[in-house]
């Protein structure tokens, strides 16, 4: 008796366990937490790479669920183009949201 209350209680709590793990329409599940992190860093790593994009730090990169949300300044309306064309092209990439903007003249 003593076994299946026991057995009871470690089953009841994987499942508590697996369930807090389980994402739903609002929340994200541990492994999309993770697949978002690491689409978020392919993505930078893209623009990044791309020759005439200058620094990239100047970007904000942020992926949920596929979709890329990019903000920040740059020097010109091509390199807002660019940094877009170089995040649509990451595999893993459903939408691109651009929000970049040209930087202010001083």
């Amino acid at each position: 008796m003593k076994l299946s209350k026991f057995l009871g209680a470690v089953m009841a709590a994987a499942v508590l366990a697996l369930t807090a793990c389980a994402g739903s329409e609002t929340k994200r599940s541990t492994a999309e937490t993770g697949s978002d992190a690491a689409l978020t860093a392919k993505v930078k790593t893209a623009i990044a790479s791309d020759a005439g994009m200058g620094s990239a730090s100047a970007i904000n990169v942020n992926s949920y669920r596929g979709t890329v949300q990019l903000s920040g300044f740059v020097d010109s309306t091509e390199k807002i183009q660019r940094a877009a064309d170089a995040a649509r092209k990451v595999e893993g990439v459903k939408t691109v949201e651009n929000n970049i903007k040209v930087k202010p003249s001083s």
